[in-house]
């Protein structure tokens, strides 16, 4: 027998919107478990075993604001359909695709200080991150800050030691220790690993657990979701105040720069590096142009994020960072400190959504796509 979902849209219409919610196994083998619709179209679903239940992920594909769509889970042959693929055919290297094609990729290994997800292919099948340091001499592609790489975590004071440049008198970086969850599936990928932040000197300051999840959505507008969690093992550390860092960092492509031909829009309608940098907002997007066509990149700061809603560092020449600890440096006022401390053994969670859409902030409709993200559908099972 079919346990029947029925998803309500609220107040928002819906459209490529990641959902999920937990059932009772029910006896329900979840190897065979398949999703269809009302109709019985089959919808491509991911299923998890959380405890003594499943958890299972679509993508809600268009549903009217106010309205209602039915869902029924059973048992069955799964469709035949491209998901999000992971694979490792390097060394230090996780190839991500989306219906076959390569989205992007996730480089941890030597010869880099950090990792970094590079290339990000756009909706139109061109990268829309910054390729230099990682490509050097692309066309017309700046080539400053070497330490600023497509897509990447990173902070500049953790206990005094600078965790986000790369200069020649040293600096500390980021070890992945161990690769603990790297998934392929029809609705999501994942890769989850833990990480050491080393000190200039080579001592082990925090571990991180990093996990990006990529939703498998439209070519219009591909998203992923960041979460960081920091652990004060070995002992008690500050995150300084300073504006170089960022939790959740982008280097967009060059002809994307707000110094050329894009544009900087933040949640209240600030517009620019003037109207953005150091200012609070719920999200943060940068458009432009790449290879002809408008495309942007938009950062959306979770409501339980610390300093929620975030400071920005963002910066007309193509950097965006969401910054909660710069508060001397955005405030203009060098009596305040900004810095947090996590004691031993405590921790500190980021969660980010990171969208890759075509057009401009209002025609990508982003101010919806955060509603998704912090107000998604209620699931309910009838």
């Amino acid at each position: 027998m079919a346990i029947r979902l029925l998803v309500k849209a609220g107040e928002h219409a819906r459209q490529q919107c990641p959902v999920s919610t937990e059932i009772e196994t029910a006896g329900l083998s979840p190897e065979r478990l398949v999703l269809t619709t009302e109709e019985g179209s089959p919808v491509p679903c991911q299923v998890e075993k959380i405890g003594e239940k499943l958890r299972l992920s679509w993508v809600l594909d268009d549903l009217a604001a106010k309205q209602e769509a039915v869902f029924l889970v059973g048992e069955g042959d799964a469709p035949d359909q491209p998901g999000v693929e992971l694979s490792e055919k390097q060394t230090g290297q996780i190839d991500v695709s989306l219906g076959g094609k390569l989205f992007t990729s996730f480089c941890y290994g030597p010869p880099w200080s950090r990792p970094f997800l590079h290339p990000v292919i756009g909706p139109y099948g061109e990268p829309i991150t910054r390729a230099y340091p990682v490509v050097k001499d692309v066309p017309g592609e700046s080539q400053d800050h070497p330490h600023h790489k497509s897509f990447w975590v990173a902070w500049g004071d953790v206990n005094g030691a600078d965790n986000w440049s790369e200069n020649e008198k040293g600096h500390a970086h980021q070890v992945v220790r161990e690769l603990q969850e790297a998934v392929s599936g029809p609705a999501f990928g994942r890769i989850s690993c833990g990480l050491d932040w080393v000190s200039e000197a080579g001592e082990k300051q925090l571990e991180e657990d990093r996990e990006l999840t990529f939703h498998n959505l439209s070519k219009s507008c591909r998203a992923v979701d960041l979460k960081v969690v920091f652990r004060a093992t070995e002992g008690k550390i500050r995150f300084g105040d300073t504006k170089e860092g960022g939790i959740c960092s982008i280097r967009v492509a060059t002809s994307m720069d707000a110094g050329d031909q894009g544009t900087i829009v933040n949640s209240y309608g600030g517009t620019n590096e003037a109207e953005t940098w150091g200012k609070r907002a719920q999200w943060c997007d940068y458009y432009g142009p790449v290879a002809g066509e408008t495309v942007g990149i938009a950062i959306l700061d979770h409501p339980t994020n610390f300093r929620h809603p975030t400071y920005w560092h963002v910066r007309n020449y193509g950097l965006m960072t969401a910054n909660p600890f710069g508060l001397s440096y955005f405030l203009g006022d060098k009596q305040l400190d900004g810095s947090h401390v996590l004691a031993a053994g405590q921790e500190l969670v980021f969660q980010y959504r990171v969208l890759f859409h075509t057009d401009t902030t209002g025609e990508a409709n982003v101010a919806d796509k955060y509603n998704d993200y912090i107000n998604p559908p209620i699931v309910s099972i009838e």
